[in-house]
C-alpha cells in the first residue's frame, strides 16, 4: 500500500484526505517516481473546489490532488525511454502529484510532464517549477516581451508572479507589478516596481510610468488586462492566464501548456546561475495538506508552498 491525497466530493480543504491506496507500478512505456516533494498551485484547490473547473480538465470525483512533483525514478516499464532508475526528476501529473508514487508515460501526455532535475536544484525547488515557471514563461512569450519594454505584471507577488517578474527582468524589461501594499518590499527584492491593485490602477500606473506601458500580463484575473487596455497597450501585447478562453478586449489567453520547449531549461539554468530565486514561503508534511491548502487559498502567500513526503 502507499499514500495519496484524495477527495470524493468537491469542496474546500476539508474534503482532502490522506488515504492508503494500492501501490501503483510502472507498466509498458511508463515511469514510476517516488515523490519527495509536491508544489501547490491555486489551480489545485480550484479544481478540487469547483466542479466546473474540474470539468475543463476532464477530472471527476473521486480524484487525487495536485500537479507539480519532484522525486526519484524507482521503476521503469518496458519500452519506456529517457529515464533510468535513480534519476532525480520533476514534473506534473494532473490530479495525482500529492502521493507517495506517481506514474507517468513516456513520452508524456497532455496532462503530464517530466524533466530531469539538475544537480544543484533541490527537490523542494524543483517541485515549484512546472506550473508556475512554465506559466510565467508562456505569459511573457505571448506578448513577445523584449528588452526595453515596460511590462505591467498583475499578481506579481504570487507563485507565478515571482517567476514572471524575474524572467521579465532577465529579458531586459522594466517591471511594474501589482500587489497588496504589504508585499511591496518583497517585490522590490526581485527588481519590480510595485503598485497597489484595485480601483484606479490605470491612473496609478500612469503616474509611475508617464512614458507609457508597452506590454502587460495578468496572472490573477482581468483587472490588470483592463488597466493595460485603458493605458493604450495593444491587445496583442497583453496576456492573461486566469480569465478563461475569452478574455476582454481581444487580449491573449495563455497557460503553461503554451510555453516553449526550452522554457524549463532556461528557468533551471537561471536558478543555477543565481539570476532567478525561488521563494518558498512554507513547507508542510503531507499529513498537513489541509493546513497548506487553507493557507494558499487565503491568497496572501508570498512565493510558493511545498508539500514534503
Amino acid at each position: 500500500m502507499s499514500r495519496a491525497v484524495v477527495y470524493e466530493t468537491f469542496g474546500g480543504p476539508e474534503v482532502l484526505e490522506l488515504r492508503e491506496i494500492p501501490e501503483p507500478h510502472a507498466g509498458p512505456g511508463e515511469i514510476r517516481v517516488r515523490v519527495t516533494a509536491a508544489g501547490l498551485n491555486p489551480m489545485d484547490w480550484g479544481i478540487a473546489s469547483r466542479p466546473e473547473a474540474a470539468a475543463r480538465f476532464g477530472i471527476t470525483v473521486p480524484s487525487g490532488f495536485g500537479y507539480d512533483f519532484a522525486g526519484v525514478v524507482d521503476e521503469v516499464g518496458t519500452s519506456a525511454t529517457g529515464f533510468a532508475v535513480g534519476d532525480r526528476v520533476h514534473g506534473g501529473a494532473l490530479g495525482r502529484a500529492a502521493a507517495d508514487f506517481v506514474v507517468v508515460r513516456t513520452p508524456t501526455e497532455a496532462t503530464e510532464a517530466l524533466w530531469h532535475t539538475p544537480e544543484g536544484i533541490s527537490d523542494e525547488v524543483a517541485a515549484t517549477l512546472p506550473v508556475a515557471g512554465m506559466t510565467a514563461a508562456a505569459a511573457l512569450a505571448a506578448v513577445d516581451l523584449r528588452s526595453g519594454d515596460t511590462v505591467l505584471v498583475g499578481g506579481a507577488a504570487g507563485g507565478v508572479g515571482v517567476f514572471a517578474v524575474q524572467l521579465a527582468k532577465l529579458a531586459g524589461a522594466r517591471v511594474i507589478g501589482t500587489a497588496a501594499a504589504s508585499t511591496f518590499e518583497f517585490l522590490r527584492q526581485f527588481g519590480a516596481e510595485p503598485v497597489a491593485y484595485g480601483p484606479g490602477l490605470a491612473d496609478r500606473v500612469r503616474t509611475l510610468a508617464p512614458e507609457g506601458v508597452t506590454a502587460a500580463t495578468d496572472l490573477f484575473g482581468i483587472e490588470t488586462a483592463e488597466a493595460a487596455l485603458a493605458l493604450g497597450v495593444p491587445p496583442e501585447r497583453i496576456s492573461t492566464v486566469a480569465a478563461g478562453p475569452n478574455p476582454p478586449g481581444g487580449v491573449r489567453a495563455t497557460g503553461g501548456i503554451d510555453a516553449g520547449p526550452d522554457a524549463m531549461a532556461r528557468i533551471s539554468d537561471a536558478i543555477l546561475a543565481g539570476t532567478i530565486t525561488v521563494p518558498i514561503a512554507a513547507t508542510f508534511p503531507i499529513e498537513q495538506i489541509r493546513d497548506a491548502v487553507t493557507l494558499q487559498a487565503g491568497r496572501h502567500v508570498h512565493g510558493k508552498l511545498v508539500i514534503t513526503l
